[in-house]
């Protein structure tokens, strides 16, 4: 009887904004790579930056752009150069399954979450990303949340956000067992500037943490 591995934890760099990051991540094995399309974040890129960078990311990496409750035309132009759109802020499942392409849906985890029924209500999302809450910032705080209160089992594959760094995600992942993470600040020399010691290190504590 063949017997099957470990499901092998997902990863995601988020906050790309130079060639030579993506290059870096493509060469740590990164599975997804993040564009932030929100004006206000210190690692935005404009929709001109989007398709020159997303013309790096090779076959078997998903582009995935995040938005923050933004127009529809804004998402529109940027569909060409995205696989995948992460919704950050506070979108209605209807918004967020209309533009014909896979979406997860992000939920800061304000004390009054119910994820149970976040599940249910974006049941069409391809996962749901579960990132720290601080008022006013849809994410990048770089802080953790109580990953305790994430349950076992939900309807929906959990992609755990929210301060994670190289001295925590081996830790994150055990805990947590989460199907990807998903990382920005914690690898970064800068806003925006990845450190490609930190890019390494955080890709071989995953599989470390997999491993075990």
């Amino acid at each position: 009887m063949k017997i099957l591995s470990p499901m092998r934890t997902r990863i995601k760099f988020c906050g790309l904004t130079r060639r030579e990051d993506i290059a870096q991540a493509v060469r740590s094995g990164v599975d997804a790579l993040g564009f932030v399309m929100w004006p206000k974040s210190a690692r935005s890129i404009t929709v001109e930056q989007l398709a020159v960078l997303s013309a790096d990311v090779p076959a078997f990496v998903t582009r995935v752009g995040l938005f923050v409750d933004q127009p529809i035309e804004l998402i529109e132009q940027c569909l060409p150069y995205l696989d995948l759109i992460q919704f950050h802020g506070n979108e209605s499942p209807e918004f967020c399954a209309q533009f014909g392409r896979p979406w997860i849906k992000a939920l800061r985890m304000h004390e009054s979450v119910d994820l149970a029924k976040a599940a249910a209500d974006y049941h069409q999302a391809q996962a749901l990303l579960l990132d720290a809450y601080r008022p006013g910032i849809p994410g990048g705080t770089g802080e953790t949340f109580d990953w305790a209160r994430i349950p076992a089992e939900l309807a929906k594959p959990v992609i755990l956000a929210g301060g994670l760094t190289v001295e925590n995600i081996a830790s994150a992942v055990q805990q947590v067992a989460p199907y990807a993470v998903d990382v920005s600040g914690g690898i970064e020399l800068t806003h925006g500037c990845k450190d490609v010691d930190k890019m390494v290190s955080f890709v071989s504590q995953v599989a470390f943490a997999d491993a075990r």
